[in-house]
């Protein structure tokens, strides 16, 4: 056998394999094909999707989840553990919850709630007699104990619901009312374990406190934001995000409705004639009605006549000055009077505005405060051409340190 015929044998024998097996093939028939799949296979995937399940706020227990139902502007009620345990139970009423531990509680809780409430009844009779026996003396001792007796039954109040599983259920739920002092007090007692001493770290640690006022003692929880954008105390705000009027929250935690005003002040506006800084006022609105139960003050939304003395200028900062500090402080009217807007108008000026003696003509009682910083960025320049603001292209620098006089020292000492 040649070489040739050796090497070339394998390949015939598989070319004779590939045509025996074609000929065992069938043609396909004219009326299939291929293409005729497609539409099944599109209607199998629209079958397959099936839209989201919808997400509970008192069920979701991941944070994925959470995350999700943040985004749809939705938050979760209460802890994730409490979550997490609801998923597993069968929808029973909390009240309900058979623990026999748990229950035997409850009747002991709701036997000292019905002691409380015969107490309430008691003080009320006595202060409805001292009274008035005030109002038929007006002695000046009287009023004092009559102040005392009712803080008394407030506190009775407070003293009749604090065990109350239910009420501290709805607390942390968000579904409290306000109205109410239970729901106030517990509110005021979260606010003051951590948010208010968060507060007082920022307004003392950038001397807000006493470079705006002298003392201050917040008794009224404050949220700030722009527009959907929630401001922390002391956070760098962009200029073109605070260039809309800002919105506040104002969660007072006494009963009753006060009118109050809102000061928005710059307290680094800087002055070259005397080298140092000035004040001006940003906002300044009087005669705003709040309660425990409405605490939203949209700033775009109070009355040009009636409550707004000095309009929103946006705040800005200019090239080269140090990050300007922005004080929001809420003011609560004596004996709530209102302010005839017409006369702050004439008397009130933007530019060397001065919160101290502000509040001392008027005897003011501040109640909250927040604060927020802005800087010279890339929006600030437009903010103030849309504002009408001049001083755009002004850039502040700061003046270099004069250097000693070179003084040679005597070579001697250091041989």
């Amino acid at each position: 056998m040649s070489v040739r015929t050796y090497l070339t044998r394998p390949a015939i024998g598989c070319l004779r394999h590939t045509s025996k097996r074609k000929s065992n093939w069938t043609p396909l028939s004219n009326g299939r094909s291929f293409a005729t799949t497609v539409p099944s296979l599109a209607e199998a995937s629209v079958e397959s999707t099936s839209t989201p399940p919808t997400l509970d706020p008192s069920l979701v227990s991941t944070r994925k989840e959470e995350r999700k139902l943040i985004r749809a502007g939705v938050m979760p009620i209460g802890s994730r553990r409490r979550r997490a345990a609801l998923q597993s139970s069968g929808n029973i009423p909390f009240e309900q919850l058979p623990y026999q531990c748990f229950q035997e509680a409850r009747k002991i809780l709701h036997a000292d709630r019905e002691e409380k409430l015969k107490q309430i009844e008691v003080e009320r009779r006595r202060i409805e007699k001292a009274q008035a026996a005030f109002n038929a003396s007006g002695d000046a001792s009287q009023k004092g104990r009559l102040i005392a007796m009712q803080k008394y039954l407030e506190e009775l109040k407070i003293l009749a619901d604090i065990n109350d599983p239910v009420i501290k259920k709805r607390f942390e739920d968000g579904e409290g009312d306000m109205n109410r002092p239970i729901y106030r007090y517990l509110a005021d007692r979260q606010w003051r374990e951590y948010k208010r001493l968060v507060l007082m770290q920022r307004i003392t640690q950038m001397n807000v406190v006493p470079d705006v006022l002298p003392h201050l003692d917040p008794t009224a929880e404050i949220s700030l934001g722009f527009s959907r954008r929630k401001v922390h105390a002391g956070e760098f705000v962009d200029s073109r995000v605070s260039e809309v009027p800002a919105r506040l929250d104002v969660q007072v935690f006494d009963k009753g409705e006060r009118l109050v005003s809102v000061v928005v002040i710059d307290s680094d506006v800087p002055n070259l004639e005397t080298d140092g800084f000035d004040y001006r006022c940003h906002f300044l609105a009087a005669n705003i009605p709040i309660s425990p139960s409405s605490t939203s003050l949209p700033f775009s939304k109070l009355s040009q006549d009636t409550q707004i003395v000095l309009p929103w200028l946006p705040p800005y900062a200019q090239k080269g000055s140090p990050y300007h500090r922005y004080s929001v402080f809420v003011l609560q009217q004596p004996d709530g009077g209102s302010l005839d807007i017409a006369s702050l108008r004439g008397h009130v000026k933007r530019d060397g505005f001065n919160l101290r003696s502000f509040n001392d003509k008027y005897v003011f009682k501040p109640i909250g405060v927040h604060m927020f910083r802005s800087i010279w960025d890339e929006g600030t320049a437009g903010v103030m051409q849309r504002a009408g603001i001049e001083g755009a292209d002004v850039e502040f620098q700061r003046k270099k340190p004069e250097k000693l006089p070179y003084k040679k020292k005597d070579g001697a000492r250091y041989r």
